[in-house]
């Protein structure tokens, strides 16, 4: 049994603390917001402050191995969250008309998302950690720096921190968690203590986004749905978010670079663009749904990897970084929560095997995160630059889709070829093939590795056959206006 303390109580922390606390662990979490916790999810959402956390104004997706951990680790939590009015989205429920093959398959129980808010699950999750035994919480606290003995690699034993208004204070742990986000100190605090130089990637996402929640109304339905909603225009992306208690989420993101994109950054030109999609038209007819909050941007974004090894040897022992302090991607992919819990199981595994082994324990964690978390820091890292190169090339008006090829018949350009085939080929096949559906969808939810459609023989002949065929198909219907188009759109709405 090890005394524990996590930097940070939102989602990370939290999903820290509930799975160490259950593995016999006793866990101060140590929380810098000090904004009590509203009586109820719906009025967390309306008026809880979570200034140190602005990213839960916005959508979030609870992919299905987010919903799978919670089932098979930590099922009261995930009936407190039903409780609370979050639901089951079984993906296999919702298949095409024009699927060939409609009949269950085995491993379908598995591709279920959560129907549910940011801000509801973490009320439920703060309601369940804080009230657990083994766990102690602190807000109102904010951590200054580590403690450690000297040595290489030093070893910490505990954080310096202030509670609001008080002197420092020296609290002592055997470990101490950092799970503070995105704006992590851990690199800082680490030079002060003697570490060597912590190892950095940073690249920029390439994008802004906008999010906007609205309410079903009385008697109102969701429209009908054949899969997740949500596609790249090129110039723009979006989606719709399923929440909870009948409350959903559109996000629209387009490059910082394209000015005329940046008017969806207001509730007028928000609108105008959103019902332009003919995938979003319909949520928003004014007999369905109404717009419960205004519209919230988030720029700045960046692909970011910490690496606390050098050498194959930790930078310190007693110091470990989990979620977004350690790898955050581009949260538009929607993987940013769900990574964060697996990322909270892999230490808490590796504290089971390992636990009276500091230098095992962090060896142990390094494994899990190569191996479930960095696959999918590379992926965003490759998506993003492609998607930066496509957003460039239709502001100068040209098309990215367009192949060059010699007199043999070969593309010039593999990138250009691969978005065709990607458009051409996969697109086409999720709407007629079940084989090429349940890949897709299981490499959306994380329960393959990013690589496993392009590493899929089977899968990969039906999406080239289906890429053949593109000259012999009818035109599909377009997923949203020309960006000539859309740019007249906002124009009129500003």
């Amino acid at each position: 049994m090890a005394e524990v303390i996590v930097i940070g109580g939102g989602i990370a922390g939290l999903g820290t603390a509930l799975a160490l606390s259950r593995s016999g662990h006793r866990v101060t979490v140590l929380e810098k917001d000090s904004t009590p916790l509203p009586d109820s999810a719906l009025e967390a959402f309306e008026r809880w402050d979570r200034r140190g956390a602005p990213q839960v104004r916005h959508s979030h997706a609870f992919l299905a191995r987010f919903r799978n951990l919670l089932r098979d680790r930590a099922p009261d939590v995930l009936d407190a969250l039903m409780r609370s009015g979050a639901y089951d989205l079984r993906i296999t429920e919702m298949l095409p008309p024009t699927i060939d093959d409609r009949s269950a398959k085995p491993g379908d129980e598995d591709l279920v998302l959560l129907g549910c808010r940011r801000l509801t699950l973490e009320w439920v999750l703060h309601k369940i950690v804080v009230e657990s035994p083994g766990v102690v919480w602190h807000d109102g606290v904010q951590v200054l720096g580590l403690e450690a003995v000297a040595g290489s690699p030093p070893r910490v034993t505990g954080v310096r921190a202030r509670r609001s208004g008080g002197p420092v204070e020296t609290l002592r742990a055997d470990v101490v968690v950092d799970a503070s986000g995105r704006r992590s100190a851990l690199s800082k605090w680490l030079d002060q203590i003697g570490a060597k130089p912590l190892q950095e990637e940073s690249e920029d996402c390439g994008i802004f986004y906008s999010s906007r929640f609205y309410r079903l109304l009385p008697r109102a339905e969701e429209p009908p749905r054949d899969g997740p909603i949500g596609a790249d225009l090129g110039y723009m992306k979006f989606a719709v978010f399923s929440g909870d208690s009948r409350i959903f989420s559109i996000t629209l993101a387009a490059s910082p670079e394209d000015t005329p994109m940046r008017r969806v950054l207001r509730p007028g030109p928000f609108e105008a663009a959103a019902n332009a999609i003919p995938a979003i038209r319909t949520w928003l007819e004014p007999d369905r749904s109404e717009p419960v909050t205004g519209v919230y941007g988030m720029a700045g974004l960046r692909n970011r990897r910490r690496v606390f090894m050098r050498d194959g040897i930790p930078l310190a022992l007693g110091v470990h970084a989990i979620g977004d302090a350690a790898i955050h991607t581009n949260p538009l992919y929607g993987r940013g929560c769900s990574l964060a819990f697996v990322h909270a199981y892999l230490l808490a595994d590796a504290f089971r095997e390992h636990g009276d082994d500091s230098e095992g324990l962090a060896l142990e964690l390094e494994r899990g995160t190569r191996r479930e978390i960095e696959p999918w820091y590379r992926s965003a890292v490759t998506q993003d630059r492609d998607a930066c190169e496509v957003a460039a090339q239709q502001r100068r008006g040209e098309d990215p889709f367009a192949m060059n090829t010699t007199s043999g018949g070969e593309a010039v350009d593999p990138a250009r070829f691969m978005r065709s085939v990607l458009r051409d080929g996969l697109l086409p096949a999720l709407r007629t093939d079940a084989v090429v559906m349940r890949a897709f969808l299981r490499n959306f939810n994380l329960l393959e590795r990013p690589d496993s459609l392009l590493t899929n023989g089977d899968v990969m002949r039906r999406v080239l056959a289906a890429w053949r065929e593109r000259d012999r198909r009818a035109p599909a219907e377009p997923l949203g206006p020309e960006r000539a188009e859309m740019v007249r759109v906002l124009e009129q709405a500003a």
